[in-house]
């Protein structure tokens, strides 16, 4: 293997597409090639990272996890993960509230989306 190597060189190498590599640079999960632009320079830790990327994924770990147990300075644009619970108020309205919120201010939430039901059911028989 050369020294450096291309960008299609490292996705063959790496059996990743092009494009999930710089997906992968943009969340900061890998760093950028050593030279930018058309001769874009790629090392042997390029591939070892996507290596080990590869094998958290295959643990089933999310992306934001990766990026924390990797470590390094891209893992500070990762955001934390948080958990939502999704609730269906009509066929076409859906409603996203975060489940890491205390218990009064759940029953606050659930309150609201229930009474934004019932207004939409209203409506809807009019």
């Amino acid at each position: 293997m050369n020294e450096h190597l291309t960008l299609p060189e490292l996705a063959e190498a790496s059996g990743l597409p092009a494009r999930t590599i710089r997906f992968y640079i943009a969340r900061g999960l890998l760093d950028g090639p050593l030279k930018a632009g058309r001769g874009a320079a790629y090392t042997a830790e390029h591939l070892a990272r996507l290596d080990r990327i590869k094998g958290l994924q295959s643990e089933g770990r999310m992306l934001s996890e990766i990026g924390r147990i990797l470590g390094g300075a891209q893992t500070k644009r990762l955001p934390e993960p948080t958990a939502w619970w999704q609730h269906t108020v009509a066929d076409d309205v859906v409603v996203w509230a975060r489940t890491d919120v205390s218990p009064w201010r759940t029953k606050q939430v659930r309150a609201a989306i229930a009474e934004l039901a019932r207004v939409l059911r209203e409506e809807r028989k009019e």
